[in-house]
């Protein structure tokens, strides 16, 4: 096993990634670094930044040093876990690379390669279904061959996931690499869906991906490195991600930050804290030698994006991933979309998110898109199917969710149970975001550890008829005081001091 589970929280894995350079502890962002000029000295983004793995391109290595390549670690100034790419995304974007499937796996092994990739053929974003099929069907061939050229057992080996944006290819891809001799799966393809701020699209595909792979391998999304869109990845079940952006968006005096991206000049303010924001000003950035600039904001973006990590590792663990997620959709509307597109896959995220072993703590409801969350979901499921009333308690008294919790020690409830005396009666609350909460559940988790805005539009009169159709009740009365709760079988009154009065 290289890859051990943690914490989870949502479809989200803390974890760590055993190689044999050490443990890399996931989710993990490897910057991309050039085997042959960096702004900055890999050495560094170890050191300072706080990256355990980074990811260079093997391929450039071959074309620029051949047979006289030394071993990676050694030629970039790194002592960490190091990934190397195959020359795939050359492939995608030249149309052609000067090396074959079998030598660039040769290649890698001799450089010493903690992560290896085979040469998949990128599926890219706007291929056509043919051609989508084709890569699919060459990147599987490869994969299967390479397991005969491997002959380093301590190296750990990717097997990349292609299709595009064809869902059933997806599905496809992970299911033949899921059962093939391979230790993480990069979903390629996602960088020009990325760059037109298809989320939406991202999130299928990551989706179709997760659902196909074997649990205990590692996901690795290619390409995607903004921190903006990180934390949703992630809650979705993304272990790996590799970027470049730090220094792509720095040599066009691009500015990151978690709301998204700025240029420079428009800038009067930089938003930040970091060593190099609290150093310098908008000012005196753009006086700077363009060079000079161009390292000074490289090495901002190092931070934002490895303080962004940090927060993410730091949400899932503490189990309030969903909030950072919902606070992040806010950046763009695009992502916000995406987030949206979250309540497609609710039934996904509900089953890995785990019932047990997180950390209690409140959760936020701010919309109706916050009642696809799993606490939420559970809850609604699990008390029609799963809850029986108590014996001997016939009569369903529904009273409207009041402000104090546990409800059981509000107003509200002690009215009822002094009105109601008697055992045939079962109060029950309703109301957002929970529907139907029986009286003896209320001071479980999470029906009094939460806020909620009101006006969710959530759909309260549908959870109580299931519920009041799964408790076969005797008798059924709705405290409404506005009078607009009806339901077939059910007495809607204004009071709960009324329902005395029908009783007798």
């Amino acid at each position: 096993m290289s890859f051990e589970i943690a914490e989870r929280d949502l479809a989200g894995r803390a974890g760590v990634l055993l190689t044999r350079r050490g443990e890399v502890e996931t989710p993990c962002l490897m910057p991309v670094i050039n085997p042959v000029k960096n702004l900055i000295p890999p050495r560094e983004l170890k050191d300072n930044f706080g990256f355990k793995m980074i990811i260079t391109n093997s391929y450039l290595i071959l074309k620029h040093f051949g047979d006289k390549a030394p071993d990676v670690h050694e030629l970039v100034g790194y002592d960490g876990a190091i990934m190397t790419d195959s020359g795939a995304y050359q492939l995608l974007i030249y149309g052609g690379v000067e090396t074959d499937p079998h030598e660039i796996v040769k290649f890698q092994e001799r450089i010493g390669s903690d992560i290896g990739v085979i040469l998949d053929t990128p599926t890219g974003g706007f291929a056509s279904r043919i051609e989508a099929e084709k890569t699919v069907e060459e990147t599987i061939r490869r994969a299967k061959l390479s397991l005969e050229w491997r002959e380093d057992p301590t190296m750990l080996w990717a097997g990349p996931i292609q299709g595009g944006r064809y869902l059933d290819l997806i599905r496809k891809s992970a299911r033949t690499m899921g059962r093939l001799d391979f230790q993480t799966h990069p979903l390629g393809s996602p960088v020009q869906i990325m760059e037109g701020y298809d989320y939406s699209t991202l999130v299928d595909m990551i989706v179709a991906a997760k659902l196909n792979l074997p649990p205990d391998r590692p996901l690795h999304l290619f390409g995607a490195g903004h921190p903006m869109m990180l934390a949703m990845a992630v809650a979705l079940g993304c272990d790996l991600f590799d970027s470049a952006a730090y220094a792509l968006f720095a040599k066009d005096d691009r500015y990151l930050t978690v709301r998204g991206t700025f240029r420079l000049d428009r800038l009067t303010e930089l938003p930040c804290n970091c060593p190099m924001c609290s150093r310098y000003d908008q000012k005196g950035l753009l006086e700077m030698p363009k060079k000079e600039r161009e390292e000074i904001l490289a090495r901002h973006n190092l931070y934002v994006t490895a303080s962004e990590m940090r927060a993410i590792r730091q949400a899932l663990k503490e189990g309030s991933l969903w909030e950072l997620v919902e606070a992040r959709s806010r950046a763009h509307p695009k992502l916000y979309e995406a987030y949206k597109r979250l309540g497609k896959y609710a039934k996904y995220i509900e089953e890995n998110d785990p019932v047990i072993g997180k950390e209690v703590r409140g959760i936020f409801i701010y919309d109706r898109h916050s009642l696809v969350r799993p606490e939420v979901i559970r809850h609604r499921e699990r008390v029609i199917k799963n809850y029986s009333r108590p014996p001997g308690k016939e009569i369903g008294v529904f009273i409207p969710s009041p402000p104090e919790r546990p409800y059981i020690r509000s107003k509200e409830y002690q009215d009822a149970t002094e009105t109601l005396a008697g055992q045939e009666f079962h109060i029950c609350f309703y109301g957002e975001p929970f529907g139907v909460v029986p009286s003896e559940l209320s001071e479980t988790f999470p029906l009094s550890q939460y806020e909620c805005s009101q006006g969710t539009g959530m759909n309260v009169a549908k959870d109580l008829r299931k519920f009041i159709a799964a408790n076969s009740y005797r008798k059924v009365f709705i405290i409404d005081p506005r009078s607009l709760m009806v339901i077939e079988g059910a007495t809607t009154l204004r009071s709960i001091d009324e329902v005395r009065g029908h009783l007798d």
